[in-house]
């Protein structure tokens, strides 16, 4: 339930709600807008009279919420979230942001150098595994506190802001230290402990969507997120299985759309996991755009036949750049466009 009040609601006022809803056993969330402050109840199991709150002096209306995705939906905030990295870049407002580099931290020489001719070409988000679930036991794990401090070492060269994923509750304050957005991959979409604790450390969440996942099922993993009071969630459609194998899997560009209905936070679109297949990264990256994302996930390395981990899908840096060239005309047509380079 969303209790909305009057646009010159007293502070007196809005804490009698936040009191009654306390009162009653639940938990109270005020939410600032533009024009008035609304305050979240959230806690309950069955529905609550919303007739106990109609007459309180400075409420203008009581709207239930009807999604079982209370916080992240557009019912309890009408607004665009837009998550702000230390280094100026925004996702989830008419920028389109890019996030870029190779699968996996293989040495110092591959990030720090793929990092410098991403940032020279207007990226400002690096991407890097430096722990890396991997299907099988036998396939490179990625170089773990290693690889989280050769990222670390990118940003102080390039001024990139750095994403890398967080594989279970142990490390992920390791991995915190290291990165600005914590990655949750498909795989541990629903590794609910994971989510927790990761709400609970605060910093922007990239929340990818699992393997066979519904937009619901993805919804509610980020609600688990918030529900520890970070609102910082970027979601990211990745690809989910299918019967057809001419590709890794289908990369659900409805999804876009369908989301930033529903929900208020931003989306971005993972077009290399979703294809599997670096000819098609560029054409389904467009199509991305023009659908609505709110940034790019790109593989990139300097030498894709020689990458320990998903060479094929990733692009040569000449092949970004030419992608580059054509999503800046696709998010101008669009009223939209890609996010500024560093130092701009």
């Amino acid at each position: 339930m969303l209790v909305v009040m009057k646009h010159n609601a007293s502070s007196q006022e809005i804490r009698d709600v936040v009191d009654m809803i306390q009162e009653m056993g639940y938990e109270a969330r005020p939410i600032p807008g533009r024009q008035r402050t609304s305050i979240g109840l959230i806690g309950n199991d069955g529905q609550v009279e919303p007739n106990l709150f109609q007459s309180f002096p400075g409420v203008l209306e009581v709207i239930p919420v009807s999604h079982s995705y209370k916080q992240v939906s557009r019912e309890w905030k009408e607004e665009n979230t837009i998550v702000t990295l230390p280094n100026g870049t925004r996702i989830g407002g008419t920028e389109v942001a890019l996030m870029a580099g190779p699968c996996a931290v293989e040495s110092e020489e591959q990030i720090l150098g793929i990092a410098e001719t991403l940032a020279g070409m207007g990226a400002t988000i690096l991407r890097g595994g430096a722990f890396k679930p991997r299907t099988s036991p036998y396939s490179f794990q990625g170089m773990g506190v290693k690889g989280l401090e050769l990222l670390a070492k990118a940003r102080d060269e390039t001024g990139m802001a750095i994403v890398t994923e967080a594989m279970d509750v142990g490390t992920a304050d390791q991995v915190a230290e290291y990165a600005d957005i914590l990655q949750v991959g498909a795989r541990n979409m629903q590794n609910y402990p994971l989510l927790r604790k990761v709400g609970r450390i605060g910093k922007p969440i990239l929340l990818k969507r699992g393997l066979s996942a519904t937009i619901e099922e993805l919804l509610l993993a980020a609600e688990y997120v918030v529900a520890e009071g970070n609102p910082n969630v970027i979601l990211c459609e990745r690809g989910v299985r299918s019967f057809d194998t001419q590709t890794r899997n289908l990369l659900d560009l409805t999804a876009i759309p369908v989301v930033k209905s529903l929900c208020h936070l931003p989306i971005i679109a993972d077009p290399s996991h979703g294809t599997g297949i670096r000819a098609k990264v560029t054409p389904m990256a467009r199509a991305a755009v023009a659908a609505g994302a709110d940034g790019l996930m790109v593989e990139v390395h300097p030498d894709p036949n020689r990458a320990l981990s998903d060479g094929a899908q990733s692009l040569y840096p000449e092949q970004f750049r030419e992608l580059l060239d054509q999503i800046r005309v696709i998010a101008q047509a669009i009223n939209r466009e890609l996010t500024p380079p560093l130092g701009e």
